[in-house]
C-alpha cells in the first residue's frame, strides 16, 4: 500500500480517463502488478491492485492515464467499465457535516489528484466537438474496403499502404486526429480474441472526397504484425470490423490565423494528411500557416512524397529530413528543426502557434532536445513555453 493511501479515510484512486484514451493496449502491457484491465467498453484500473509504480504513465501516448481522484470508497472496476466521462473529484466528509475532519494530508492528495504526475494534453480551444467510443468490440461497424493503394515505392524496404473504408448508411462521426480499431479476426495462442488495433484517421472528416462516408488510413506492414499484414493484405470488396472513434484532444483548430506545426515520422503522417486536406477544402485562403517537418529513411520510403510535392508551399511549407541516403549524411527531423530555426522561432514566438508531434516514440527526445536549443538560442525557456502550450491546447504528443 502506498504511503499516501491509508487504510482509513480519503484515498488517491488512479483512473484512466475514457473520453482521452485510444484503447491502445499499451498501460495494459506495460503494468507489472496486472492492476490494468479491459472489456469492450472502456480500459481501467484496479484499485485493490494498484501499487502507484507508475510504470503505465510515461510509455501512455495520449496522457488519459495520468488521472487520479481522491475517494472515501474506491470506484469498482464494473463502475470504470460504464464510463463515458471521468466523474467529477467528489466531496470528501469533513467535520462541519458530520464526516470524518479532512486533515492537511488529505488536503494534499487533492491537490496532487488534480495535477496528475505529468503535463496533460488538452483540446485547442477552437475544435470541434469529438465523438468517441461510439463503437466498441462488443458492438463493432462494419467498414467495406474500396481501395488499397501502395504509397512507398516497390524497391522500398517499407511497404506503406493508404486503406479506403467506406461505412455505407452507418454513422462514424471522425475528426481529423481521431484513431480508430480494427479488430483482427481470429483468437491467439490462448484462445482469446486478438487485442484491437489503433490507426490514426488520415482524411478529413468529410471523407476522401468531400461528403463521402469513408476514411483512409495509412498502415505500415510490420513483418510480424498480425494486424498490420491483415489489413495490407486487404482487398476491394473485403470487409473489416471497426471500433472508435477515438481521441479528444490530438485535434485540429478549426481556426483559420491558427498556425500548425507538424512533425512526423514515417505512418505518423497520417493525421497530418487530414489536417492539410480539411484546411485546403474549407480553409484555403486562412492567414494561419502550416509547416511539416517529415522524417524517413530515404525518399522512396516516405509515405504520400508524390501527392506532397504537388501541395503548394502557401498552403503547406515542407522539410523533409531522410536519415539513409548513400552519399549523404544522416538527417533527422530534429536537425531539420536546428537547420530551420530562425523559420521555427517566427512561430513559437506567435501565441497562436500549435505544435503536433506524431510518430515512433524514440522521436520524442530528439525533437524536445530541438525545440529547447532553439529557444536557448533566442534566450527562450522552451519548458515554460511548452507547458504553456499544453495546458492552452496548443502542444499535442502521439507516439507509439
Amino acid at each position: 500500500m502506498s504511503e499516501t493511501q491509508t487504510a482509513t479515510g480519503p484515498k488517491k484512486q488512479h483512473l484512466i480517463d475514457p473520453e482521452v484514451c485510444i484503447r491502445c493496449n499499451t498501460c495494459e502491457e506495460t503494468c507489472p502488478v496486472d492492476a490494468i484491465t479491459h472489456d469492450d467498453n472502456n480500459y481501467v484500473v484496479d484499485a485493490e491492485k494498484c501499487n502507484f509504480c507508475l510504470d503505465c504513465i510515461s510509455p501512455c501516448p495520449t496522457g488519459s492515464i495520468d488521472n487520479w481522484r481522491v475517494v472515501n470508497a474506491a470506484y469498482s472496476i464494473d463502475d470504470q467499465f460504464g464510463w463515458q466521462e471521468l466523474p467529477a473529484q467528489e466531496e470528501i466528509a469533513s467535520a462541519e457535516d458530520g464526516g470524518e475532519a479532512v486533515d492537511d494530508e488529505a488536503a494534499k492528495l487533492i491537490a496532487e489528484a488534480h495535477s496528475g504526475s505529468g503535463g496533460k494534453s488538452i483540446a485547442p480551444a477552437s475544435a470541434s466537438k469529438p465523438t468517441i467510443n461510439l463503437y466498441n468490440r462488443g458492438r463493432p461497424v462494419t467498414a467495406t474496403v474500396t481501395g488499397n493503394f501502395r504509397l512507398t515505392e516497390a524497391e522500398a524496404d517499407n511497404d506503406v499502404r493508404h486503406v479506403i473504408l467506406d461505412f455505407g448508411d452507418a454513422s462514424f462521426p471522425i475528426l481529423e486526429g481521431q484513431s480508430i480499431g480494427i479488430i483482427p479476426p481470429g483468437s491467439d495462442e490462448n484462445g482469446k480474441p486478438h487485442v484491437i488495433r489503433l490507426y490514426s484517421v488520415a482524411s478529413p472528416r468529410d471523407g476522401e472526397k468531400p461528403k463521402t462516408n469513408n476514411l483512409a488510413l495509412t498502415v505500415k506492414r510490420e513483418p510480424q504484425g498480425l494486424c498490420s499484414n491483415y489489413v495490407c493484405d486487404l482487398k476491394k470488396g473485403d470487409t473489416v470490423q471497426v471500433t472508435g472513434p477515438f481521441g479528444a484532444t490530438f485535434l485540429m483548430p478549426d481556426d483559420p490565423s491558427a498556425n500548425i506545426i507538424m512533425i512526423c515520422t514515417g505512418t505518423g503522417s497520417a493525421p497530418f494528411r487530414g489536417f492539410t486536406e480539411r484546411r485546403r477544402r474549407t480553409m484555403r485562403d486562412a492567414p494561419g500557416r502550416m509547416m511539416i517537418y517529415f522524417g524517413a529513411r530515404r525518399p522512396e520510403e516516405l509515405p504520400y512524397f508524390g501527392p506532397l510535392q504537388k501541395v503548394p508551399d502557401g498552403l503547406l511549407r515542407k522539410h523533409f529530413a531522410y536519415s539513409r541516403v548513400p552519399g549523404e549524411p544522416k538527417t533527422y527531423v530534429q536537425d531539420r528543426m536546428r537547420a530551420t530555426a530562425e523559420e521555427m522561432l517566427v512561430f513559437l514566438k506567435n501565441a497562436r502557434t500549435h505544435i503536433y508531434i506524431c510518430g515512433l516514440k524514440g522521436m520524442e527526445a530528439g525533437v524536445d532536445e530541438a525545440l529547447a536549443d532553439i529557444c536557448r538560442s533566442a534566450g527562450m525557456d522552451w519548458a515554460s513555453l511548452r507547458g504553456d502550450m499544453r495546458a492552452q491546447g496548443r502542444y499535442h504528443v502521439e507516439t507509439y
